[in-house]
């Protein structure tokens, strides 16, 4: 029924022993025991992108945890409208619930086809005699027999502590001792690997989060004391073999825990200084006036500080160059010419032909400078002879 599963994975453990037993030799019992470990790291090398992924959701997911709570807040009572606002909230921020709990469900059939896979190298329905003329699943009869020959410290990798008596008389002059003394402490190693391996995710966790959620708080603490007691509890009942599997997996990813959780700190660092530093460059150097570009008059208004309004000329070709250069020096513009007249300003005197003064002409403003108002000339007092 989960042929799909036991043939990939008795493949990959097929694949190390021969890799392994051209080190060892093949009946070599550390030949065996270290298939298992790198059928382990295969698998978990294969998920390891998943894994990534898992944790850098985990982090969004703290990061937008009080809007989370608002909704909570909001929609407490309407489940199916907190579960629409919930998506709504995953979908903007790109979180995927399901990617962070791929690593885990993947998990679930492999250790269910390795376990298989190892019991039935020592099939209790066969005799024994019978269970080594046949093979298993991609393994040879002659690997079958192999592997029940193949001992770790002197015990079956096959044997486990509460195996019914018929069975453990397969094994000659083993005794349940034998088998407990190299079993427990396998137990023991995996348990511990499996409490520092939960401690270490719970660490990352914000403790304002777990204190607002007691049970986020529940699960923490059965994460870190629960399972790994189950783990000890449970190794009584699974061969040497599951042991090791449990041993290289928790190892595996405590190791990976710490090094993806460093690398996705250095991530995070690096974008917080480079956001901190574009924000530096583009402030102004402490004492500096913050630069304003000017304006032509087609484009919208002109900065009036270099343009103001000229004073007014005297007849005279005296004060006229002294005005002209007046307002050279306010207007930008260049020097009068030699006639009197002021060049470029916005209005030029010419003289009348009565003799009576002089009449503004108005001309039109160069670009870049604002049309001024002509003022008005007053007459100059002749005495009457």
């Amino acid at each position: 029924m989960l042929n799909f599963i036991y043939y990939p994975v008795s493949g990959i453990l097929w694949f190390w022993h021969k890799v392994f037993g051209y080190v060892f030799g093949p009946g070599n019992g550390f030949a065996w025991a270290l298939a298992v470990v790198f059928l382990v790291f295969t698998l978990r090398a294969v998920l390891f992108k998943p894994f990534v992924s898992q944790v850098r959701s985990m982090r969004k997911m703290q990061e937008f945890a009080p809007e989370i709570q608002k909704l909570k807040k909001k929609y407490g009572d309407d489940r199916q409208k907190m579960a629409v606002e919930m998506q709504k909230l995953q979908t903007e921020h790109g979180v995927n619930p399901l990617g962070g709990c791929l690593p885990v469900l993947v998990q679930i059939p492999v250790f269910i086809g390795l376990f298989h896979v190892l019991r039935s190298f020592n099939r209790p329905f066969l005799s024994a005699d019978a269970n080594r003329q046949i093979g298993n699943y991609v393994f040879s009869a002659a690997d079958v027999r192999s592997f029940l020959d193949a001992h770790v410290f002197g015990v079956p990798l096959s044997a486990y502590i509460t195996e019914p008596a018929d069975l453990l008389a397969r094994y000659g002059d083993i005794s349940r001792w034998h088998i407990a003394a190299v079993a427990i402490p396998l137990t023991i190693v995996a348990g511990i690997l499996t409490h520092l391996t939960a401690k270490h995710s719970v660490a990352r966790q914000n403790p304002a989060q777990i204190a607002a959620n007691p049970q986020a708080a529940m699960m923490n603490r059965l994460m870190v004391y629960l399972f790994p007691l189950g783990v000890v509890a449970g190794g009584p009942f699974f061969p040497l073999a599951i042991l090791l599997y449990w041993l290289s997996n928790n190892l595996w990813t405590l190791a990976q825990q710490r090094v993806v959780y460093q690398w996705i700190d250095a991530e995070d660092e690096e974008k917080k200084q480079a956001a901190i530093a574009s924000r530096q460059s583009l402030a102004p150097r402490p004492g500096q006036k913050p630069s304003r570009p000017r304006k032509d008059a087609a484009s919208g208004p002109v900065d009036l500080t270099d343009s103001d309004e000229s004073d007014s000329t005297t007849g005279s070709a005296g004060s006229a160059g002294s005005g002209a250069d007046d307002a050279s020096r306010r207007s930008n513009i260049d020097s009068p010419d030699s006639g009197g007249s002021m060049a470029g300003s916005a209005d030029s005197v010419a003289p009348s032909t009565n003799g009576q003064g002089s009449a503004r002409v108005d001309r039109p403003a160069p670009p870049g400078m604002i049309q001024q108002r002509p003022r008005p000339r007053k007459k100059p007092n002749r005495k009457r002879r």
